[in-house]
């Protein structure tokens, strides 16, 4: 199952740029049980003024998953880095003209 959540967070899109929110590194650990998908996510700063729509954004396309009745967000203030961004993310990134 947590195979499945992570594919749907790969859907989530950052508000300012079209990089999904575990391209960008914000995803740092999945976990099912008993109908509950539970995220831990970091965010690239503090005072990032998309937490509210990121969260909402990830427990949408999380209930749409089969089997998922609920969604736990957890913010992990793990300090976040470009360097947490996958190589798919910078080459988006990249195309975008953002290094």
């Amino acid at each position: 199952m947590e195979a499945k959540l992570w594919e749907a967070l790969r859907e989530v899109l950052d508000p300012e740029y079209p990089v999904s929110v575990v391209d960008l590194g914000l995803v740092r650990g999945v976990a099912y049980e008993g109908g509950k998908a539970k995220v831990r996510l970091t965010f690239t700063s503090l005072g990032c003024p998309c937490t509210e729509i990121i969260k909402e954004d990830i427990r949408s396309r999380l209930r749409q998953v089969e089997g998922v009745e609920e969604v736990e967000i957890e913010e992990v203030f793990e300090p976040w880095s470009a360097e947490d961004i996958s190589p798919t993310g910078r080459l988006i990134l990249l195309q975008l003209g953002v290094t």
